[in-house]
């Protein structure tokens, strides 16, 4: 056994969620341009697209984030690529907070009454208009709490890419506990780190969102 001192074990931690919070990042980023392409195509008065995107989006919603980093990992090498721990788990996290940032923000435009879209139209825009100037500024107010809300989930699912190898959070916890063999102390403060990173963003959505039902 490794003799480590709480401040080693910290330490350690503490170098490790910073790639936590930056494949956070890059999924929520990547996530949002792609949900808001996905969106737009989702908005278009055209049945096929609509389908295409519904499928994309239970497609990820309805398959563990788990088996999503496994077929982005081995699958892509499957393919001939040589595919690192850190492009899959990007790729599949991307992939996976696209589909769940695409049905919030579609629930959120239709929540815009429809005389807006019709007020749109009879000033003769043009459907990117429309969406740029008066719908989604307006889904933009209904879509910020859930938004903010939902990296919590992001910031959580990341800890499923320790296993294909990324080492973050959790991946540098479990190497922290086999040397040291003392998973209470290494899992706990483990636990309190993904609390400090959750738990003020979890706050500003709630207040977020109360001061969005004090406008209404």
């Amino acid at each position: 056994m490794v003799d480590f001192t709480l401040w080693d074990i910290v330490r350690n931690l503490l170098l490790a969620a910073r790639w936590t919070v930056v494949l956070s990042l890059i999924a929520f980023v990547g996530g949002g341009l792609v949900g808001l392409a996905l969106l737009v195509l989702r908005s278009l008065d055209k049945p096929w697209l609509q389908r295409l995107v519904a499928a994309y989006v239970q497609l990820f919603q309805g398959t563990p984030l788990l088996m999503q980093l496994f077929l982005a990992y081995f699958g892509l090498a499957l393919l001939g690529l040589d595919t690192s721990a850190w492009f899959a788990a990007s790729l599949a996290l991307t992939l996976y907070t696209s589909a769940f940032l695409t049905e919030i923000w579609h629930g959120c435009v239709r929540a815009v009454p429809r005389g807006q879209w019709e007020a749109a139209q009879s000033l003769a825009l043009s459907f990117m208009e429309q969406m740029r100037y008066v719908v989604l500024p307006q889904a933009g107010r209904l879509a910020v709490a859930p938004t903010v809300g939902f990296l919590v989930q992001v910031i959580k699912g990341t800890a499923l890419a320790s296993v294909i190898g990324f080492v973050e959070l959790t991946k540098a916890g479990t190497m922290i506990t086999n040397a040291t063999f003392e998973p209470f102390l290494v899992y706990s403060c483990v636990a309190l780190m993904y609390f400090a990173l959750c738990y003020p963003i979890s706050h500003y959505s709630r207040v977020l969102e109360g001061r969005l039902h004090v406008r209404h």
